[in-house]
């Protein structure tokens, strides 16, 4: 573990709020709604920057009273008290996935079926631990970073298999999991340690926020450190957020978000929420946007042209056009996700972004289903040709905006209803269709 990294933590969150705030300023309009006509869903009611940051920061908060180092308060509209379990799943969430599977309906039957089927369900799992996990560039090298990732998705799948089942040895495997990562893991090293950190730290906070308030007999000492491991590993390497492409800053305010909800921390939740809201509408276009799309300020991609060069040159701009569509599916993907998860979250928090983000959620959902789905690529598009493999990304936001919210969304659930049941890509996202499929419940 880096010295005094722990002590760090509270001032990279402190710093974060502020620098948030200034954001969040200066982007003015991201709540802007699209108009419904012409889009896809139209017609319905690294390390380094971090690094860098810590070494800013640290001889001021050091010249600090202990007292003074959170002297960012949290802003007045986030959350005075946390629920829980309440990251990616309520509990009345997983009541009625619980009522639902026991009944034998469907979908939720065979999707509860499938991931009891998977690798990941084995009372037999074993996990495998590292001090330091060492993730490059498409994962080479990769030391350690499937494990952290698997053996995360491991203790989230028997989490809710013992909350399905109320059998006591889910509910120790994934408490063992956990316990093995908490008093082993100390960094995540090179290019892609913000990414893996973010990765696996959005699935640790899921699989523990439903052991910890279920009854599933997690000794408090052992909480303790799970705590500690998420605040002073996994926190600092997510809470600044990433210049890189979309997806790596919406996944790691994803793990932000879901790790301030364990902790009860306020202002990392805060942090975390002002990122969120100025990387979403640079991420996903609406063409109430105007003629360029938005940037985060302070990324140094200021005019219009070092915009499209970031959005792979994409110059003609529909509702629902992503940063990374002409990248390819695959990435848009993930930032799709993790956009969903947070506003998952935060609806069960009390705190509903959806207002802010889901009508860009939901052209994005729609666009990229179309082309999913098969229609042509027209020439205006990427040139023509895009990459697919949208992936098991679609049932959280679509149950929000469809079955919640009313939206008609014609392609995004014909896409997901094809797919079902949706699984995981083993890297954050696992077992949709069964907690999110048609679940009319947040908190009633």
């Amino acid at each position: 573990m880096r010295p005094g990294r722990y002590g760090r933590a509270s001032a990279l969150v402190t710093l974060a709020v502020t620098a948030g705030l200034l954001l969040t300023t200066a982007v003015s309009g991201a709540a802007t709604a699209a108009p419904e006509a012409g889009g896809a869903e139209a017609g319905a009611a690294h390390g380094q920057a971090r690094v860098q940051v810590e070494t800013q920061v640290m001889g001021q908060v050091e010249t600090q009273p202990e007292g003074q180092r959170q002297a960012a308060a949290a802003p007045s509209d986030v959350p005075t008290t946390f629920t829980h379990p309440g990251v990616h799943v309520s509990r009345s969430q997983l009541d009625f996935v619980r009522q639902q599977v026991q009944a034998g309906a469907q979908p939720w039957r065979r999707a509860y079926d499938a991931m009891m089927g998977s690798r990941y369900a084995s009372l037999s799992y074993t996990p495998h631990p590292r001090a330091v996990v060492e993730c490059g560039s498409y994962s080479n090298p990769n030391i350690g970073c499937t494990d952290e990732r698997e053996d995360a998705i491991a203790a989230y799948t028997h989490a809710l298999a013992w909350s399905v089942t109320r059998d006591a040895r889910y509910a120790q495997k994934s408490i063992a999991i956990m316990n093995a990562w908490s008093p082993v893991i100390r960094d995540h090293t090179n290019s892609n340690a913000p990414l893996q950190t973010a990765w696996a730290g959005s699935v640790w906070p899921r699989a523990a926020e439903i052991i910890r308030y279920t009854g599933a007999g997690w000794a408090s000492a052992d909480v303790d450190r799970f705590e500690r491991m998420l605040r002073d590993v996994y926190l600092p390497e997510v809470i600044n957020g990433s210049r890189s492409n979309g997806n790596w800053e919406l996944s790691m305010m994803e793990a932000a978000v879901g790790i301030a909800v364990f902790l009860d921390d306020r202002n990392a939740y805060a942090a975390a929420r002002q990122k969120f809201l100025v990387r979403v509408p640079a991420f996903i276009y609406l063409t109430s946007d105007g003629s360029v799309p938005r940037t985060v300020p302070g990324t140094g991609r200021d005019t219009p042209d070092q915009i499209f060069a970031f959005w792979h040159n994409q110059r003609t701009l529909v509702n629902g056009l992503a940063q990374e569509t002409c990248r390819d599916f695959t990435h848009t993907g993930y930032g799709i996700s993790a956009i969903s998860h947070v506003a998952e979250t935060a609806a069960i928090q009390g705190d509903d972004l959806y207002p802010q983000v889901g009508e860009r959620l939901r052209h994005a959902l729609g666009f990229h289903s179309t082309y999913q789905r098969g229609t042509a690529v027209p020439s205006w598009l990427c040139g023509g040709s895009v990459h697919l493999g949208l992936g098991p990304v679609t049932e959280v936001g679509f149950n929000a905006l469809h079955n919640r919210q009313g939206f008609s969304m014609t392609n995004t659930q014909a896409l997901t209803e094809s797919m079902r049941p949706q699984g995981t890509n083993n890297l954050f996202v696992a077992w949709e269709t069964l907690t999110h499929a048609e679940n009319p419940r947040v908190l009633g």
